[in-house]
């Protein structure tokens, strides 16, 4: 993604996928109605897939749902394929909303599922959360959302069919479809069925996530999601979606993981009072510039007209404030500072072993033998550059080094974060 003249470009995509986006543009101007993203016709097509299904329950769905239509279509520039997968996208993720409200209604038992000590690992993209939480997650305790039960939720999985279920493989089949398109993605991210999903994904379903304007330029909408969201319904949502995923198929405790939850960590707290927290830190110019490209590479799906420099432009000044956000809801007293455990990227690069022992020691969790020998297993099958190696530089994406850690200065400051100069930390990660 970076030329020889240093600026970052989009990937195109494969030559087939260009003259179909052609073709459909064509027929879309002349007034063919394919790809349609009206938020009527993307309702019936959900009520039908959800099996008659038309309850949306409690909190606002539709009303951020046409927020983001109405962003879709006037700022997105989306190619037909783009239209086609933020069609099919939003058909599941209302179907999902639709057939979970359905199943709290069949099974109202299941609203007396306890959630106890939740592990939620938090910080910025990029900053070593996913492998942390895939690394937790080892741990025969703990339950982590499967990416295949946050594709399809309904019916709740059950702990006999959890590896057998026939949904892992139609997730799977969409995963690779993603790798065929933008096959640089499974060096950013590593992707499957059976691996662990993060909360993003999962209000989704409350329609309220910063993973849509990842996936699409859609700025007015992600305002809405930065500054005027009401938090407290969705992680009520949230909550009900955790419940449903135990009812059937419990752990000990869940382990989570989300960035997302950043932008309003202090309903996040609120709604799980006894949440224990793991918050991953990074030099954040490496992280803006690292998100973008990830960012850049994922929109060069859905449309033709990706700003590798725009990208950037954009999403650093969001990041800085979600981060002081976070900050200051940690700073204000309101909770306890036990409930919160850093950890530094350069930390679980060196010694990841002992990363999770310091967690485990600081919310004074057992960490069994079997739960030990699991995690070394995965960290000796997952090495750096395992699918490839993530390479970048802010440069390539505008980004002055100097400009951006004056923005992220007080943050740096407040939590002791180093800034990163070698090869080694610079230019392989694999964690979103």
């Amino acid at each position: 993604m970076t030329p020889p003249d240093g600026i970052a470009v989009p990937p195109r995509m494969p030559l087939a996928v260009r003259a179909m986006n052609r073709v459909a543009g064509s027929l879309r101007r002349v007034g063919v109605p394919i790809a349609r993203l009206d938020e009527q016709s993307l309702v019936d097509e959900a009520i039908r897939a959800a099996g008659g299904a038309d309850d949306f329950g409690d909190g606002p769905f539709r009303e951020p749902l046409g927020r983001l239509l109405d962003s879709l279509e006037s700022e997105a520039q989306l190619s037909f394929l783009g239209r086609t997968i933020a069609r099919r996208t939003l058909v599941r993720v209302i179907r999902n909303r639709l057939q979970l409200v359905a199943d709290r209604k069949r099974h109202p038992e299941i609203a007396s599922v306890e959630i106890r000590r939740p592990l939620v690992v938090l910080g910025l993209p990029r900053t070593g959360s996913t492998i942390l939480h895939d690394l937790l997650a080892c741990d025969p305790a703990s339950r982590a959302p499967l990416t295949w039960e946050c594709d399809a939720p309904s019916p709740p999985p059950e702990r006999a069919t959890r590896e057998s279920d026939p949904r892992i493989a139609a997730s799977d089949a969409g995963i690779a479809g993603v790798d065929r398109l933008i096959p640089g993605f499974r060096a950013m991210h590593p992707m499957g069925a059976r691996m662990s999903q993060e909360c993003v994904v999962l209000n989704m379903h409350a329609m309220a996530t910063p993973i849509f304007h990842n996936s699409y330029r859609v700025p007015s909408f992600e305002d809405w999601v930065d500054d005027a969201c009401d938090w407290a319904p969705v992680y009520a949502f949230h909550r009900r979606q955790l419940q449903h995923l135990q009812w059937r198929c419990p752990g000990e405790r869940w382990v989570l993981k989300s960035g997302g939850h950043m932008w309003a960590l202090d309903r996040m707290l609120e709604t799980y009072p006894d949440a224990c927290v793991v918050a991953t830190h990074r030099d954040p110019v490496k992280v803006a510039a690292s998100f973008a490209s990830l960012a850049t590479l994922v929109r060069s799906m859905t449309s033709d007209a990706v700003d590798a420099r725009e990208v950037a432009a954009d999403w650093t000044p969001r990041l800085a404030k979600v981060l002081d956000r976070a900050t200051q809801v940690r700073d204000s007293g309101r909770f306890a500072p036990e409930r919160f455990c850093d950890m530094h990227f350069p930390d679980l690069l060196k010694d990841p072993m002992g990363v999770v022992e310091r967690i485990y020691d600081h919310f004074d969790f057992t960490l069994s033998g079997e739960a030990a020998d699991a995690m070394r297993a995965f960290i000796a099958d997952n090495p750096q550059g395992k699918h490839g190696m993530h390479r970048y530089s802010p440069e390539a994406y505008g980004l002055d080094p100097a400009r951006e850690r004056e923005r992220f200065g007080r943050y740096m400051e407040r939590f002791g974060i180093e800034s990163e100069t070698s090869s080694a930390q610079a230019g392989a990660v694999r964690d979103l």
